[in-house]
């Protein structure tokens, strides 16, 4: 099956454990994924196969097996990601998703294995601010292929109402898969700035392109993963941890 000029599937067993990412436009440049696809390799025992969605795949590690973003209109931004719940997406088996702006800096083969067959998610990180916090984050999220299909088929037949109602893809997952949604763990997957730097800690500093806070993330045991939303982002952030691992 051929995903582009130099891209192809190298003997992919669909149906296995995949680590899919999605890259849509031009937010992350194609170090991201790739990078992500090292700290994995770097940080499982489990038998896997790697793969990006995306609209470009140049730049894309050769390692990569590449699967094309539709060019529907309704696959944009954030929505992009609900493409890897379509019925039409090649893979079958166990699949594991992580964001483009991830740290991983410890071992993750829970992420295959706990509970399995469940569909699992990352308890929001507002979670540090309110106790009973139910809202999910799609950073990280892992499920059976064919099981979660209704998130992209009810999104396809009525994308413009739902892309109004909800802030964002993992409001709508939030929403209509809450029967279906298990947590993973907190201590596994962190927020990098509200729980490992803590929400005290606020003044992000700058120097050359790096920037940091006043006190190093703190890990705990558990922590595995680190999730940044807004700045710093991996590429710039001059925390120690993250520049060992984010490589």
């Amino acid at each position: 099956m051929k995903t582009g000029n130099r891209y192809k599937w190298k003997d992919c067993k669909v149906d296995t454990n995949h680590v899919v990412c999605v890259k849509w436009g031009n937010k992350y440049i194609s170090k991201y994924a790739n990078v992500l696809k090292n700290m994995v390799k770097r940080h499982t025992t489990v038998p896997y196969q790697f793969h990006c969605l995306t609209d470009d795949p140049a730049g894309l590690d050769p390692e990569i097996n590449v699967i094309k973003l539709p060019t529907d209109p309704w696959v944009t931004s954030w929505w992009s990601k609900l493409w890897m719940f379509a019925p039409e997406m090649p893979l079958k088996g166990n699949i594991l998703f992580f964001d483009l702006d991830v740290v991983i800096f410890g071992n993750i083969d829970n992420l295959f294995t706990h509970n399995p067959g469940k569909f699992h998610i990352i308890r929001d990180f507002n979670r540090c601010r309110i106790k009973d916090w139910k809202l999910s984050n799609s950073s990280c999220m892992r499920w059976q292929a064919g099981t979660m299909d209704y998130l992209w088929n009810e999104f396809k037949e009525k994308s413009t109402e739902i892309m109004q109602r909800n802030h964002g893809d993992q409001d709508w997952i939030t929403k209509r898969a809450s029967k279906d949604i298990n947590w993973f763990p907190d201590e596994w997957i962190r927020s990098y700035k509200w729980e490992m730097v803590g929400l005290k800690d606020t003044k992000l500093l700058t120097k050359d392109g790096k920037k940091w806070f006043r006190e190093p993330a703190k890990i705990e045991p558990g922590n595995r993963v680190a999730v940044f939303h807004g700045s710093p982002n991996p590429m710039e952030c001059a925390d120690q941890f993250v520049v060992d691992n984010w490589k």
